[in-house]
């Protein structure tokens, strides 16, 4: 049994989330199984100093791309620039580079305070599409360098077979496809059965992802809906640039959501990931369907891809989670602030999420979007013992009130984060890797 004592933390005994003050909380098998407020620490606990929340879960994450971080700006660094740039780093990777980096990535996400991380991953074999002597190489560098920094991953290996609607894959993205549509039905279930007798299920699991719309032909959206395991989160991008929904609309008659919708693709199971440019049919067909919309707001800015309809989308009935997407920043603190930031540039209101709602976005509105668990927004017996210490008192957080930490703190404030009951970093060091600003900085040496 684990036993952690916080100074005040955001907690859910039965009346709804509330701060409580001189909370221990005990773990066992990675689970909270005991939350007492207002006691002094027992012997052997362990002090979390500060404010401790929930760990957040990133619904969104391209571990590759942040090699891109810092480098995609030169003339202005229009999205030619980001493009050519994010090709020329996904033609390096090997199996070896990719796992070191991924350890990387994934260790600054946990000493963020993220605790879960859903892969949308592509880069699945060769460059020039020949598949690896082991079929699953890439896959199992990204889930061995999961394990190693200790975080939650739910791997979703991606079907992407076309360049554009009606176009063939481009020699920069051979190495993404698979031979049909069948061929990577038949791959993901051997990837299934391979990682399920490797890795433990709560800690590293399987689910799928259609690219994009562009990424995959109508015909084989059906076969998806048709022989996709049901019991697989489904991500997809969807509409995160104009250009994509013209193009849907000139060849099907329909949006990037329509289409999804006349093949049954829409439901709970579905994150719909930036949903950036969406018609109110859109809307209305995504919240009827209780999916999941994944918001990765400093991509979305970096990329200049818009303001999505986050707080409509919400109304309507979908779920808002966050991811990281392209890494330009891994900060859970920063992407709930930019979410709420962006509402009120895009309405000219403020208060478009309350601190709740961001904490929600951040932890449980992910809950669908993974195959192993996620932590809620406010901590109760029998959740993930999950958990990040934010400290109360920096030149960022001093003065806020705890539960508007998600308004001024910044993943700079983390001082511990707990991972399955196991205390897995403190003060932006990782205890069994390190520094992942030296993890990092050794990876990137790999890239051009």
């Amino acid at each position: 049994m684990k036993r952690y004592w916080c100074e005040q933390a955001m907690v859910d005994v039965g009346a709804g989330p509330t701060v409580a003050e001189r909370v221990e909380i005990e773990a066992e098998d990675g689970r909270v199984t005991r939350i007492t407020p207002s006691v002094d620490a027992s012997p052997g606990a362990h002090l979390l100093p500060g404010v401790v929340f929930s760990a957040a879960a990133n619904a969104h994450s391209h571990a590759f791309h942040r090699i891109l971080r810092g480098r995609t700006h030169h003339n202005r660094g229009d999205f030619w620039v980001w493009r050519e740039h994010m090709y020329r780093s996904a033609a390096e990777l090997t199996p070896e580079a990719y796992e070191q980096l991924a350890t990387a990535v994934f260790t600054e996400m946990v000493v963020a305070g993220f605790s879960s991380v859903a892969e949308f991953h592509y880069v699945h074999h060769q460059p020039g599409g020949k598949p690896y002597a082991e079929p699953h190489a890439m896959e199992l560098a990204l889930a061995r360098a999961a394990a190693a920094a200790g975080i939650r991953l739910t791997l979703l290996d991606t079907l992407y077979l076309a360049g554009g609607i009606g176009m063939p894959l481009s020699p920069e993205q051979a190495r993404f496809g698979d031979r049909d549509v069948h061929a990577w039905l038949d791959r993901l279930a051997s990837l299934r059965t391979h990682i399920a007798g490797t890795f433990p299920p709560d800690m590293v699991s399987v689910g799928a992802a259609l690219h994009s719309v562009r990424g995959v032909p109508e015909a084989d959206l059906a076969v998806v809906a048709e022989q996709l395991p049901h019991d697989l989160p489904l991500h997809i991008h969807l509409s995160e640039q104009p250009a994509e929904n013209a193009a849907c609309l000139a060849a099907h008659g329909l949006t990037p959501t329509g289409l999804l919708a006349r093949h049954g693709l829409l439901s709970a199971r579905l994150s719909a990931v930036h949903c950036t440019h969406l018609t109110a049919e859109d809307i209305d067909l995504l919240g009827n369907a209780g999916a999941t919309a994944v918001m990765c707001p400093t991509t979305e800015a970096d990329l200049a891809d818009g303001i999505g309809p986050a707080r409509v989308l919400a109304d309507a009935g979908a779920s808002i989670a966050l991811g990281t997407d392209q890494h330009a920043v891994i900060d859970p603190w920063i992407e709930m602030r930019a979410l709420e930031y962006g509402e009120r540039l895009d309405s000219g209101e403020r208060g478009r999420f309350s601190p709740e709602e961001l904490l929600h976005a951040a932890t449980q509105g992910a809950v669908r979007s993974m195959a192993t668990p996620v932590a809620p927004e406010a901590l109760r017996v029998g959740a993930v013992c999950d958990l990040v210490a934010v400290a109360a008192g920096s030149a960022r957080t001093a003065g806020s009130k705890p539960q508007q930490l998600p308004l001024s703190a910044t993943a700079a404030d983390v001082t511990s984060v707990v991972i399955n009951g196991e205390l897995v970093a403190s003060d932006g060091v990782h205890h069994r890797l390190g520094a992942a600003g030296n993890l990092l900085t050794a990876a990137l040496k790999n890239f051009s």
